[in-house]
């Protein structure tokens, strides 16, 4: 798939919006209902590098691979950006970037999930079922005594 292809691909999903960012970002961003799913760096020497969610195992696997790496500052997320998206097979970054739009509509409310998948058939909403987000890590408990202040002053 050629970047042209991959963004008609990035624009046919239900409720997704393509946005232009200018300078100091550069970069071509699809997303729905307000969440990234998909970017595209639009200036030099980046120009059309590819970037998408991705989970965990797939983050590992793919930076294991030449031509994909860490997104710049979004990594820590588990975002990868694609060097050159010909040289994936099209299937596959299909499904990369169908994981990657599920993620997004995962974190939006019920209410606005509905909203973004108004105009999709049956068919559509089967496939790009929303994927949740994990739960939350719970927060460390404060081992202070009771009645103390941080402080030091009671």
């Amino acid at each position: 798939m050629d970047t042209e292809a991959l963004k008609r691909w990035c624009r046919a999903y239900p409720g997704a919006v393509e946005t232009l960012h200018a300078a100091p970002s550069n970069i071509l961003v699809y997303s729905a209902g307000g969440k990234f799913f998909a970017y595209f760096k639009t200036s030099e020497p980046e120009r059309w590098r590819f970037s998408i969610k991705v989970t965990p195992e797939r983050f590992v696997e793919l930076t294991d691979m030449p031509g994909a790496k860490p997104a710049r500052f979004m990594g820590r997320h588990h975002w990868v950006t694609i060097v050159d998206v010909r040289r994936l097979p099209d299937d596959y970054l299909a499904e990369l970037v169908d994981w990657s739009y599920r993620r997004a509509l995962g974190n939006l409310s019920r209410k606005r999930q509905a909203e973004v998948l108004a105009d999709a058939d049956e068919a559509q909403r089967a496939r790009l079922s929303p994927i949740a987000p994990p739960k939350a890590r719970p927060r460390l408990v404060s081992l202070r005594p009771p009645g103390r202040r941080a402080g030091g002053r009671s």
